[in-house]
């Protein structure tokens, strides 16, 4: 596993809830921020805090030179092939509206289907339907086998020639499951739709590399990976986002503006409409090289881990209930669960009074409940900075809880 050591970078662990050291398994919700991003967000504003593409002074020079450097970065990062097809956005939300907004309007009628899965984000289902709803076209849902993982076999009897796009989560937000992206994709190109990658749960634990997945658009977030909120990424090749119209406008993203008629900017630019998000792409820069330093192979190896001693040690509590598959192998660092009839909620207030911070509702995956038959679960999510003691306080909770529960009842 990983050095302990890590956890030195991150200031907000270093606190007491309740009168208890703060356990957070809250990641896939928002990751924590190591004092690196923090001071690099810190640095623009004392030392470069100016608008972008515009000034021709000293300050401008220096944030431009930040801003479009974080690009540079986030394009090494995916492994696209250039910069124009990094384009900056508040988030995954965002990012999967653009593609649905102004690739899908354009391109998708009446009588063409749109694939997605019962585990989806609700970020990647609410576009969706809306865009079918528009152009009359048909939402199809890739049925789930019974440990939430998705059969390739089930994949090729849903996607046929009427597919015009195919919008599949990365690695399940509930279920931890990891998808496998890469022959879905070449599935969907053989029917001749796009692929649309949920990123949001990828980026932070896994090593992405957008010209071998051949994911036609892939969505993430910076504040789940250690970067700060409000700043995401859409990556879309460079062919498609040419001939797709901005849906946003304004400054930044015009090129000339007559009385009646006005031209774009060139990609990545003619998406980034207003004052770009700055700073916080500079703190994604950042954050992505914490990341690297440390090695995305080696957090995806530390999450693994995590997750299969979570499993284990979570499964001699009586009662409790875990969803998602069996094989740890086949899930990120999720473990999604409920305790006898208890609600999560009150899990999750048991466990909040022992300073441990887990995720409890429906996690913004309300068909997924449905699926799983249940109106709710709890959810711990590991990232780089948890630990195998971080666990043992999380059983313990949960052995807490299930005494204090069974007491009142």
């Amino acid at each position: 596993m990983l050095s302990k050591e890590i956890r030195s970078h991150f200031p907000i662990l270093n606190q007491e809830i309740n009168g208890y050291p703060l356990v957070y398994l809250d990641s896939g919700a928002t990751s924590q921020k190591p004092v690196q991003v923090i001071e690099a967000i810190k640095k623009y504003y004392e030392f470069e805090n100016s608008n972008v593409h515009r000034g021709v002074h000293t300050l401008g020079n220096r944030a431009t030179e930040s801003y479009e450097g974080a690009r540079e970065k986030v394009r090494k990062f995916i492994n696209a092939r250039s910069t124009q097809e990094v384009i900056f956005t508040r988030g995954t939300t965002t990012s999967l509206n653009t593609v649905a907004q102004s690739y899908g309007r354009a391109n998708v009628k009446e009588g063409d289907e749109i694939v997605i899965t019962h585990m989806e984000h609700h970020s990647n289902i609410i576009p969706w339907q809306q865009l079918a709803k528009e152009t009359g076209a048909t939402l199809k849902y890739i049925d789930l086998e019974e440990d939430g993982t998705l059969s390739l076999d089930q994949v090729r009897s849903t996607i046929t020639d009427k597919t015009k796009i195919v919008s599949i989560v990365y690695v399940s937000n509930v279920l931890g499951t990891m998808n496998p992206i890469k022959e879905i994709t070449q599935i969907a190109h053989e029917h001749g739709a796009i692929m649309v990658v949920d990123g949001a749960q990828a980026a932070p634990h896994l090593k992405l590399d957008v010209q071998n997945l051949d994911c036609d658009f892939l969505a993430f977030s910076g504040h789940k990976m250690c970067g700060p909120t409000g700043i995401g990424v859409l990556y879309g090749k460079k062919e498609l986002l040419e001939v797709m119209e901005p849906i946003e406008f304004g400054g930044e993203m015009i090129d000339f503006v007559g009385l009646y008629e006005s031209t774009w900017k060139e990609l990545p630019w003619k998406f980034e409409g207003g004052t770009p998000i700055i700073a916080g792409a500079i703190g994604l820069a950042a954050a992505i090289d914490f990341l690297e330093e440390i090695g995305l192979d080696e957090i995806e190896k530390h999450e693994h881990e995590l997750a299969a001693l979570a499993m284990e040690k979570m499964s001699t509590i009586e009662g409790l209930s875990i969803y998602g598959p069996v094989d740890p192998s086949k899930r990120a660092g999720i473990v999604t669960f409920n305790l006898n009839d208890v609600h999560p909620h009150d899990v999750a207030t048991v466990l909040d009074m022992n300073g441990i911070a887990v995720r409890a509702g429906h996690h913004c995956a309300q068909p997924l409940m449905k699926w799983l038959q249940c109106t709710a679960t709890a959810r711990a999510s590991f990232y780089l900075y948890n630990t195998e003691e971080d666990i043992d306080r999380l059983v313990a909770g949960l052995r807490t809880a299930k005494e204090y529960f069974n007491d009142v009842f």
